[in-house]
């Protein structure tokens, strides 16, 4: 844990290593997006400016394969599912990134990066292919505790490979694949190459925030920071990695089948809610994905959600406020989430006391407080209202029939009027809405949610 410090003062600059656009995301590979997009949030509150740089991988063995498999030009199949992804990052609220760079757009600057290193000494050209030496930088291993004996890269061997820990840079052009022209010889970039260069064109040398999946450490980002800073550059001051979603108990990814689409979820819950589930943990902890944690997220959305809407109904407007002392304490804690939210349920709470109570002002303030705090981490119930493509004008007609129909019933328990209260609640009930009463006030669902 340390102080996060800018390199230039009042601007966050954040790299992220975004996707390898081989197929539909699913929501172990948005994680990540949302992890980085709080941050990003949280750092606009204290800095003049944020700078968010997302790449895209466009170029990989596995796009060449599935781009082959399917009879489609590897081109048009990465683009197709960089689309996809850029539509789920929209949809669960991501902020636009400040740039999104692909690999293929870049490859001017990776070669120049290999001129660098091969000047130096610390990397060198073989028939087509150019590898970094592992050994010629001392600092090898250092992002992720790896000794230099056992590393492994992962890597198939190579006729040119002086040392099989060294890992490639450029592989050399083969029969119908795509390449691109280098001083040694035709072929296209390896994946650690790319995201140095990319992250040093847009963010300078040094910059602030490198972020990824923890599945990335080794041995993606430590051979990012080596060769980057095999050739001088500083880098990255901060690592961040975001703990995988898993499905019983593996890690979620397209070659288990394990995968639970985007586009599949949204047809279960709406996005603000899907975001809960996926931001509420702590970034560093591990998601085990169930439909039981799923509804509890759920419900915990809209119990803020209906709050905020009761205090709307009742007072016009609500504008933002600030957030509590133990939310902000929570995000400076290494962006505790969790702690993030128990501040939030807390706030829902009081202001809920206030609306039965009538106290329409302190309601009003905790609502102006809980948004300012849901709007950092992207979960603003009135933002989400405006843009929602799922909530019609209809069912916000109904929202506020049956918000006042619960405000009589309250105000009927208050009164100990229990059988006018039931017949209120069985009102409902027939008419296809459920209601449960939870210590933050009522909340109703239709049925078929």
């Amino acid at each position: 844990m340390r102080e996060f410090v800018p390199h230039v003062p009042g601007t966050a600059s954040i790299y992220v290593c975004g996707a390898t656009v081989q197929g539909v995301p699913h929501i172990g590979h948005v994680r990540s997006g949302l992890n980085f997009d709080v941050l990003r949030r949280w750092l606009q509150r204290t800095h003049d400016d944020v700078r968010l740089v997302r790449n895209v991988t466009d170029i990989d063995d596995k796009i060449l394969a599935k781009a082959a498999d399917h009879g489609r030009p590897w081109w048009e199949w990465a683009y197709t599912h960089e689309r996809a992804f850029e539509d789920a990052y929209t949809a669960l609220g991501c902020l636009p990134a400040s740039y999104a760079p692909r690999a293929t757009g870049h490859v001017t600057q990776m070669v120049e990066l290999m001129q660098r290193l091969i000047d130096a000494g610390h990397a060198y050209a073989a028939g087509g292919d150019v590898y970094f030496s592992v050994t010629s930088f001392p600092e090898y291993g250092a992002l992720s505790g790896q000794k230099l004996d056992e590393v492994h890269q992962g890597e198939s061997a190579a006729q040119g490979k002086r040392d099989p820990r060294d890992f490639t840079l450029w592989k050399a052009a083969k029969p119908g694949e795509p390449s691109w022209p280098t001083p040694w010889g035709a072929g296209r970039p390896g994946w650690h190459l790319e995201c140095s260069a990319m992250a040093t064109a847009y963010l300078g040398g040094t910059f602030d925030i490198h972020g990824g999946g923890i599945d990335l450490v080794f041995p993606h980002h430590e051979n990012e920071q080596a060769q980057s800073r095999a050739a001088g550059d500083g880098f990255a001051n901060y690592w961040m990695h975001n703990a995988w979603v898993t499905l019983s108990g593996e890690k979620m990814s397209k070659s288990l089948g394990n995968t639970v689409s985007i586009p599949a979820m949204l047809e279960q819950v709406r996005a603000p809610e899907l975001r809960y589930y996926l931001v509420g943990p702590h970034y560093r902890s591990t998601i085990e994905y169930s439909e039981e944690a799923l509804d509890e997220s759920v419900a915990a959305y809209r119990r803020i959600e209906s709050f905020v809407r009761r205090v709307v109904e009742r007072t016009g407007a609500v504008g933002e406020g600030e957030p509590t002392r133990p939310f902000v304490a929570a995000m400076d804690d290494d962006m505790g989430t969790p702690g993030a939210l128990a501040a939030i349920h807390k706030r829902v709470r009081e202001g809920n006391t206030a609306l039965e109570a009538g106290d329409d002002l302190a309601a009003r303030s905790a609502a102006e407080s809980v948004r300012a705090m849901t709007a950092v981490l992207g979960l603003d119930p009135l933002t989400w209202a405006d843009v929602s493509t799922r909530d019609s004008g209809t069912r916000q007609a109904l929202a506020t029939l049956v918000d006042r129909v619960l405000e009589e019933r309250t105000k009927a328990r208050k009164d100990r009027d229990f059988a006018r209260a039931d017949a209120l609640r069985d009102t409902l009930v027939l008419a296809g809405i459920a209601v449960e009463d939870t210590p933050d006030g009522p909340l109703w669902t239709l049925k078929d949610d």
